[in-house]
C-alpha cells in the first residue's frame, strides 16, 4: 500500500537507503547531514527492520565499518558532511582501489555558503581525486532515487559511490510516495584474498589499473542515464547560449527559465552524474551552442572536465563567483550577464533595484551568533579569561567556537586542533626559552572524535598547556546526538559508556580534575592550580573537565532551581557584563539608561551573579 508523506531531504535519503536494502548505516553528525541517521532509525523502528545503525566516533570509523560490511556482500552506507570526508579520505582512497562486493554508498553533504562549516569544499572534487563515481541530486526525490542507482552502480562495478546532496537538498521538503519496506535476506560472507583486501604496493598498482578501467565503463553507462543526464536541444538548431547545470543550481535554472518562458531559446544540459562526466552528451550539447554557461556548486568540476574550454563561461572566466552559495538572485544575474555578452534578449523578471534598496533601507539589526542563555560554556570562558588573561587560547569545532565573542578563542583550525595547535604553540615558544601560557578548549564529542591522538602525542612530546574539555554531555551543535560517555547508541539501545576521565588517563595525563563551570570561583581556582602543575618541572599537561549538562538537552538537570535575577540601580553602565560575559538575556535599556534582564530570555542559571564588579546583579 502506497503512502504519501512530506520528507525532509535527509529523510528522503534515509528512505532511499532502506528501499535499496541497506543493512548497515553509519555516521558522524555534522550539518547538513545530521538528520539522515535519525531518519533511518525512525523508519527502521516503524517498519520493523533489522538494519544496523551506528553513531561512529568519527567519519573514518564510520567508513571503515561500512566498508567491512560491504566486502561481506551486504549493502552499506556511511553519512557525513563535506569536511568529514576529509577525515575519511584515507579510507576512501584505499577502498576505491580495493573495490566492494555489496553496494557501498558514501553520502557526503556539501554546505555552499558556508552556513555551518569551516570550508565550502566540493565533495565532487574528492570523488575525482579518489576516482570514484559521484551523483549530484537536485531535489529530495531525486536524492532518494539516486541512492538506489548508487547502490546498483557500486555492485555492478564493485566500487564505492559518493552521493553528494548540497544543503538545499538536505533541508528541503518534498511530498514523496512510498510503500512498505522489507529486510534484506543477504548473509555476511567473507572470502579471504590478501592480494585485494590487504594489498601491498605491488598489488595496489594492479588494482589501480582495474579502477581506471572501471571508470571508463561507468562513463559509458552514465551516457545512457537519460533520467539524470539530459538536454532539450532541438535537432539542427543552433543557440547563442546554452546552460550546463547540476545539483541544486539545475533546479534554480529550470525554475527561472520556466517562469520566463525561455526554455525553447536557452537550452539546458542537466548533469546528474558529475564524475565520470558523460563526455559524449556534453560534446553534443556544446556543439549546438556558441557559448555555454556552466552553473554548478561549489567548485569547477563540470567546467574542468569539459573538453572545449573556449566556449565555456564559468568560474575560470570569472562569469561565476568563486565563493558563496549560488542563490536564485545570483543565478538570475549570471544568466543575464551571459545573455548580454551573447547579444540575446535579457530575462525580464528577477529582483528589481527597488526591492533591493527597500531591504537595504530597513536597517535591520545584525546580531552575531552567541551561546544560549545559561550555557555553561559561557561561564567556562569567563573563568578562563579571569584566570589566564595573557594566554593563547586554542579552540575547536562546536558550540564553544563562540567563545570568540568573549575573547577566549584565538584559533580554530579543525576537529582536534585545539590540542595539536596547543602543542605546536608550546614547542614554538619553548624553542626560544619563552614561557607562554596556552589554554586549550575542546568539546566532549569533539574530543572523542579527534582529541585522544593529539593528546597522546602532546604528552609523549612533553608539551605543557592546560586543556579544558567542555563537557555538556551531548553533541549539541549538530542536533543532540549522544556521545560515547552516555552509553546510548543511535537507536536508543544501551551501549557501554566510556567516561572522558578514563580516556584522558589512558593518554598519559596525571593531572585530571572535574568541575562544574557554573561555579566560576572554583573553576578559576582550579585553572590557577593547573597552571602551577604545567609550570612545575615534574608536571605536565593539566586536563580540566568542565562538566555541566546542556540546557537544551537536559533542561531540568541543567538548572534544577531557577534563580530570579534582576539588576539594581547600582548599575553604573560599565558594560562589563555585556562585553565580557555576553549573555543574550542582558541588554541595555535606553529609557532606563542601564542594563536590564530580559526575563523572557533568561534561563535562571544565576551565573551572572558572580560577574558584576559592582554587585548590581542580584537575586530577587
Amino acid at each position: 500500500m502506497k503512502r504519501k508523506d512530506i520528507f525532509l531531504g535527509n529523510g528522503a535519503i534515509a528512505l532511499g537507503l532502506l528501499e535499496a536494502g541497506c543493512q548497515m548505516v553509519t555516521s558522524y553528525p555534522g550539518t547538513p547531514s545530521s538528520e539522515i541517521l535519525p531518519e533511518v532509525v525512525r523508519l527502521v523502528k516503524s517498519e520493523g527492520l533489522d538494519t544496523y545503525v551506528e553513531w561512529s566516533t568519527n567519519e573514518k570509523v564510520a567508513l571503515d565499518a561500512a566498508f567491512a560490511a560491504s566486502i561481506t556482500g551486504k549493502r552499506a552506507a556511511c553519512c557525513m558532511k563535506q569536511v568529514g570526508l576529509n577525515v575519511a579520505s584515507d579510507s576512501l582512497m584505499s577502498a576505491a582501489y580495493m573495490g566492494t562486493i555489496g553496494g557501498l554508498v558514501i553520502i557526503s553533504c556539501d554546505d555552499p555558503g558556508p552556513h555551518s562549516s569551516q570550508t565550502e569544499q566540493d565533495s565532487r572534487l574528492m570523488a575525482r581525486i579518489a576516482k570514484v563515481p559521484v551523483l549530484d541530486p537536485s531535489n529530495p526525490q531525486e536524492a532518494r532515487e539516486m541512492v538506489q542507482l548508487a547502490m546498483d552502480i557500486s555492485e555492478e562495478f564493485r566500487t564505492p559511490v559518493i552521493l553528494r546532496p548540497a544543503i538545499r537538498v538536505c533541508h528541503a521538503r518534498q511530498s514523496i510516495s512510498w510503500g512498505s519496506l522489507k529486510n534484506s535476506n543477504r548473509k555476511a560472507s567473507f572470502e579471504k584474498d590478501p592480494t585485494r583486501w590487504a594489498a601491498t604496493p605491488g598489488f595496489r598498482f594492479k588494482l589501480h589499473g582495474e579502477l581506471n578501467q572501471k571508470l571508463k565503463e561507468i562513463r559509458k553507462k552514465f551516457e545512457g542515464l537519460t533520467l539524470y543526464n539530459f538536454h532539450n536541444l532541438k535537432p539542427g538548431k543552433r543557440y547563442p547560449l546554452g546552460i550546463i547545470a547540476g545539483g541544486v543550481p539545475y533546479s534554480v535554472v529550470h525554475d527561472i527559465l520556466s517562469e520566463e518562458g525561455r526554455e525553447d531559446d536557452i537550452p539546458v544540459l542537466k548533469i546528474g552524474t558529475t564524475y565520470p562526466l558523460p563526455e559524449d552528451l556534453s560534446d553534443e550539447f556544446m556543439s549546438a551552442c556558441e557559448k555555454v554557461l556552466v552553473i554548478e556548486e561549489t567548485d569547477t568540476v563540470i567546467e574542468y572536465l569539459l573538453r572545449d574550454k573556449n566556449k565555456v563561461l564559468g568560474r575560470l572566466s570569472d562569469h561565476v563567483p568563486s565563493q558563496g552559495e549560488l542563490l536564485p538572485e545570483v543565478i538570475y544575474n549570471l544568466i543575464n550577464r551571459a545573455l548580454d555578452e551573447c547579444q540575446s534578449s535579457p530575462l525580464k523578471g528577477g529582483i528589481g533595484p527597488e526591492a533591493l534598496e527597500l531591504v537595504k533601507n530597513l536597517e535591520l539589526p545584525v546580531k552575531r551568533p552567541t551561546l544560549c542563555p545559561g550555557c555553561a560554556h559561557r561561564a567556562a570562558f569567563f573563568a578562563i579569561r579571569k584566570a589566564k588573561p595573557k594566554a593563547i587560547y586554542t579552540s575547536d569545532i562546536g558550540c564553544y567556537t563562540l567563545g570568540l565573542n568573549m575573547g577566549a578563542v584565538d584559533t580554530v583550525l579543525d576537529m582536534g586542533a585545539a590540542i595539536t595547535m596547543a602543542c605546536g604553540f608550546y614547542h614554538s615558544f619553548a624553542q626560544d626559552n619563552v614561557i607562554q601560557s596556552v589554554v586549550s578548549t575542546i568539546g566532549d564529542s569533539t574530543f572523542y572524535h579527534a582529541g585522544s591522538a593529539g593528546l597522546m602525542s602532546a604528552v609523549y612530546n612533553d608539551a605543557r598547556f592546560i586543556l579544558i574539555i567542555l563537557d555538556n554531555q551531548i553533541t549539541a551543535m549538530t542536533g543532540m546526538q549522544p556521545t560515547p560517555a552516555l552509553g546510548i547508541r543511535a537507536d536508543g539501545s544501551t551501549g557501554k559508556a566510556i567516561p572522558l576521565e578514563r580516556i584522558v588517563a589512558g593518554c598519559g595525563v596525571d593531572f585530571i580534575e572535574v568541575v562544574d563551570p557554573y561555579d566560576i570561583k572554583s573553576l578559576i581556582g582550579l585553572i590557577k592550580k593547573a597552571d602551577k602543575w604545567v609550570q612545575d618541572p615534574n608536571g605536565g599537561i593539566a586536563v580540566i573537565i568542565a562538566r555541566h549538562p546542556c540546557l537544551i538537552a537536559y533542561r531540568d538537570e541543567a538548572i534544577p532551581q531557577r534563580k530570579n535575577v534582576i539588576i539594581t540601580e547600582d548599575c553604573v553602565e560599565c558594560n562589563y557584563c555585556i562585553d565580557r560575559f555576553e549573555c543574550p538575556a542582558l541588554y541595555k535599556d535606553e529609557e532606563l539608561g542601564r542594563t536590564v534582564v530580559d526575563q523572557g530570555m533568561c534561563s535562571g542559571c544565576g551565573v551572572c551573579l558572580e560577574v558584576c564588579p559592582k554587585g548590581a546583579i542580584i537575586e530577587a
